[in-house]
């Protein structure tokens, strides 16, 4: 898990220093699409970015910024692959993972998806027609490394409910084991008890023979006044 929230750091800070030139990605974009002579449709595909760059990119600038989300876009989905085998998951991170392998796809129509607040990459487009044009590419990365967050917040928390399940669990069962001692104690407690009735025994049985014994008659006296 370790690894993988630092591999998710390292993207993070990459879309960062990314997202600072997004300026220069959308003249990239415009450049390409120029000499592609494809100005109708908007840029709504990976693979569609990847054309732009490999057949139509004459500008070194262009072809690094442009290089740069394809190479963010090949880490995130090699990071969903490793999140799979990261922990079995449930229905909520399997759903996250999905989620972001349908984005990631290369023909993944991306035209109608938008990163909304705190994300402010669709505001930072200049024109409506610029909107329009780039603002499922450019909200891509940003709603991919959200998912990605989420399934690492729930995960670790998922986690942490086990641990302490468990040790609960530890807990619940810790007197089993002090059973025998607590065996011997009753052993003991009942040894004490028997051989205390059989002493009381003793006692009843002495005081029986006391008052069963013939009482010693006084002399016989001749009737008539004694002196005392």
């Amino acid at each position: 898990m370790n690894e993988v929230v630092e591999t998710l750091r390292n993207i993070e800070q990459n879309y960062k220093i990314f997202q600072q030139q997004q300026f220069t990605f959308t003249k990239a974009l415009d450049h390409t699409r120029e000499e592609a002579h494809d100005l109708i449709r908007p840029v709504a595909t990976i693979v569609q970015v990847q054309v732009y760059k490999d057949h139509h990119c004459i500008s070194a600038t262009d072809r690094r910024i442009l290089n740069m989300f394809i190479s963010i876009c090949n880490d995130l989905r090699n990071l969903c692959q490793k999140l799979e085998t990261v922990h079995p998951g449930d229905h909520v991170t399997n759903g996250l993972l999905e989620r972001c392998k349908v984005l990631l796809n290369d023909s993944n129509d991306l035209s109608a998806i938008r990163a909304t607040y705190p994300h402010g990459v669709v505001n930072y487009l200049s024109f409506e027609e610029a909107r329009n044009t780039y603002g499922g590419v450019v909200s891509l990365i940003p709603i991919v490394i959200d998912h990605l967050k989420e399934w690492v917040t729930y995960t670790k928390r998922h986690l942490l409910h086990q641990v302490s399940h468990g040790r609960a669990i530890s807990k619940k069962e810790a007197p089993t084991s002090q059973k025998p001692s607590s065996v011997r104690l009753a052993a003991h407690t009942s040894i004490s008890n028997k051989n205390t009735v059989q002493l009381q025994e003793k006692d009843f049985q002495k005081f029986l023979l006391e008052n069963q014994r013939p009482k010693q008659k006084a002399p016989w006296r001749p009737p008539g006044k004694h002196p005392f």
